[in-house]
């Protein structure tokens, strides 16, 4: 006997005129990995667009849904992307039917987002001696989302774009200052960027070095995010033996997705570091290895992301 039992249904998950299907798991993992596999190949890092087009610049935050909450993990990407590519300025997304609920209306002919939701539910089966055993599985469900750009009739504010962030080119920032401090982290000055698991300490080059406060900020944020890795925090381990082999490079990802999800939630750029030309073409192996590593790597720093804010004082 087997009984399933769907659980936390996504109040979006259910088609819609401008939805009427879901994709099946397989693509949803292959269809988005390819799109960061033709990026990658031309050079670009896709979650880094926002950052890199002229009308984001200075402003770039997460996507947010109509109740300004915001998306995470790959759908952070995603719309990143999307936003990106078709010049949406506006950090708002819904479904058709959020939009109809708020007395607004898709304009005809947009092309909506798809994004994912993933969840678990509980299987139960009978073994061999007639007992009932549960397992969770998780799946993955598509929905269909539209920029607030595309959308006429909502209120101001979903319109609105978000004023721009400046940092000193020089000068430290206090704000940030304070967040990296109250990770208790223990960050000091040394001659490269690196974290070390086996002293689990953080060296940084002279905040000096740096061309501007926003790359030294960047380079700590990756570091900091790898900080988070250990047994004793969130015990993430992709099985790493030697510099630039497959473990390494899921782990070098990870840092560098948390990296630019702190940036865009503290509010500087995420500037690429010089040997990122080397990740792209070690990271590319490992897409095109396995479909689903860009939805979990995703998740890693997602998680990481989360660890940090949740050392910050209440």
């Amino acid at each position: 006997m087997t009984k399933s039992i769907t659980k936390n249904a996504h109040p979006n998950k259910q088609p819609t005129a401008s939805n009427p299907t879901t994709r099946s798991q397989p693509d949803m993992y292959a269809r988005v990995t390819a799109k960061i596999l033709t990026d990658l190949e031309q050079g670009n890092l896709s979650w880094r667009k926002p950052w890199h087009s002229e009308y984001m610049t200075g402003q770039v935050m997460r996507p947010l849904r109509w109740n300004a909450i915001p998306y995470s993990g790959i759908n952070t990407l995603i719309l990143w992307n999307a936003a990106s590519e078709r010049d949406f300025t506006s950090p708002y997304w819904m479904t058709f039917k959020q939009a109809t609920e708020m007395k607004a209306s898709v304009r005809k002919g947009e092309k909506g987002t798809q994004i994912v939701y993933a969840d678990k539910f509980t299987k139960e089966e009978e073994d061999a001696n007639g007992d009932l055993k549960s397992s969770q599985i998780s799946f993955l469900k598509s929905y269909t989302v539209f920029n607030a750009s595309q959308i006429e009739g909502l209120s101001d504010g979903f319109y609105q774009t978000p004023e721009p962030v400046t940092i000193h080119q020089q000068a430290r920032d206090q704000k940030l200052e304070q967040f990296f401090a109250q990770t208790k982290a223990d960050i000091y000055t040394g001659s490269q960027a690196c974290y070390t698991q086996s002293t689990d300490r953080i060296q940084m080059p002279p905040f000096e070095s740096f061309e501007t406060a926003m790359r030294y900020y960047a380079v700590l944020a990756h570091e900091v995010c790898h900080w988070t890795k250990p047994p004793h925090r969130l015990n993430r381990d992709f099985g790493k033996k030697r510099y630039g082999d497959e473990g390494y490079s899921k782990e070098e990802l990870v840092a560098e997705l948390g990296a630019c999800f702190l940036a865009a939630d503290l509010g500087f750029e995420p500037q690429p570091e010089e040997h990122h030309a080397a990740y792209i073409q070690s990271w590319l192996q490992v897409l095109k290895d396995d479909k689903r590593l860009i939805f979990q790597t995703a998740s890693y720093a997602q998680k990481a992301v989360e660890y940090l804010h949740r050392l910050q004082p209440t």
